[in-house]
């Protein structure tokens, strides 16, 4: 990960909870093999599966010695929270990691290298304070060019924060090459990043600079793909991030957008502390608005809906996915528990649809394939 092989501890001390813990949760899911330990002393003596749901039998420790016991070697910063400043009763486990020799790997808003006392320590004992978060240095402005790729881009946009945009994405690129379809995947965010050992933090970037951001990453990522998932975040209708989405939005250029939506969620989610916010329009009004919005720039219809289930049982789980086909008229599914083949489908034909229209006239993409 990030440079080098490395067996990581997951920081996540007394929020080891699918919500709470975005960044270990993904990290567990998609690249398990490299955990050795989760720490929460919370929860010690429990494994990731039964408290997040995910990462099978990684064992939950109460602290960096457990941890180095089970073969850990690097510390990864597992939770995002709101303001991004790492919490206080965390930096006493940094620091203990660092004078390990530890890497301490953060997504955080806050840049653990920008700080003296970490970055001394890491310095005195040949450890490395790795923020992914952190823009690149040659920033530039977005000219729509997505729009003129080859390849068939595709962005994940939702009806409020946390999902489920990262793992629709993720999970639709195993499943198209699973069906032999080169995909590419464009991490947006500190957790994608993890996962992709590439991408830029959008949200750490200068708001004139977001959509030129993701489009040279994905300008990069197409060179070898036919599909490129763009690793979607915010929403249009959140009071705080509508500005990043967005600059996702148009930045990306996507011919093809996939709406994901939480099943159990009927209202948007300002804060953790915060059951109150708007609202959720009804898919059908989400779906214009960001139809709308996309065609400001270039043209791009929903291709289908991606349902975070995980708060229902599966009878109302498939209710809700049957619910949302019906009222856009689309293939709705959720992509982990019910897997994401009609998604893939629906994105095959519109890679077909793209490579027809812009075919010489009188050739069909098989003529000259």
């Amino acid at each position: 990960m990030l440079g080098k092989p490395r067996r990581l501890a997951l920081l996540a001390e007394g929020c080891f909870t699918p919500l709470d813990a975005k960044t270990a949760v993904g990290v567990l899911r998609y690249r398990a093999g490299e955990v050795a330990a989760v720490l929460d002393s919370t929860r010690a003596g429990r494994t990731a599966a039964e408290c997040a749901g995910v990462g099978g039998d990684v064992p939950v420790v109460a602290d960096l010695q457990a941890a180095a016991a089970r073969g850990a070697d690097s510390l990864l910063i597992g939770i995002a929270p709101q303001g991004g400043d790492l919490p206080p009763s965390f930096r006493a486990v940094v620091r203990a990691a660092l004078e390990r020799g530890w890497d301490v790997l953060s997504g955080l808003h806050v840049f653990l290298g920008d700080d003296r006392e970490l970055a001394a320590l890491a310095a005195a004992h040949g450890a490395r304070l790795v923020d992914v978060r952190r823009p690149p240095l040659a920033l530039r402005i977005a000219a729509a060019r997505a729009a003129d790729l080859e390849a068939l881009v595709v962005l994940t946009v939702g009806t409020d924060c946390n999902v489920g945009k990262m793992t629709t994405a993720l999970e639709l690129r195993r499943a198209l090459i699973e069906r032999g379809v080169r995909a590419a995947f464009v991490a947006t965010g500190q957790t994608g990043i993890f996962i992709a050992d590439a991408g830029v933090a959008v949200d750490a970037v200068p708001s004139d600079f977001v959509a030129g951001a993701v489009e040279e990453c994905l300008i990069e990522a197409a060179r070898a793909a036919d599909v490129v998932l763009v690793e979607g975040q915010g929403a249009l209708q959140h009071p705080a991030y509508s500005c990043v989405t967005l600059g996702l939005l148009h930045g990306a250029a996507p011919a093809a957008l996939v709406l994901c939506h939480d099943a159990a969620r009927a209202r948007i989610r300002r804060s953790a502390a915060d059951a109150v916010g708007q609202a959720i329009l009804p898919l059908e009004a989400v779906r214009e608005s960001y139809e709308t919005a996309a065609g400001w720039v270039a043209p791009a219809r929903v291709v289908g809906a991606a349902l975070h289930t995980g708060a229902l049982d599966e009878g109302p789980a498939r209710a809700a996915c049957e619910r949302a086909a019906a009222s856009l008229g689309l293939p709705a599914t959720d992509p982990v528990r019910f897997g994401a083949d009609a998604l893939a489908e629906a994105i095959e034909r519109a890679l077909e649809r793209r490579r027809a229209a812009r075919a010489p006239a009188g050739r069909s993409h098989a003529s000259h394939a």
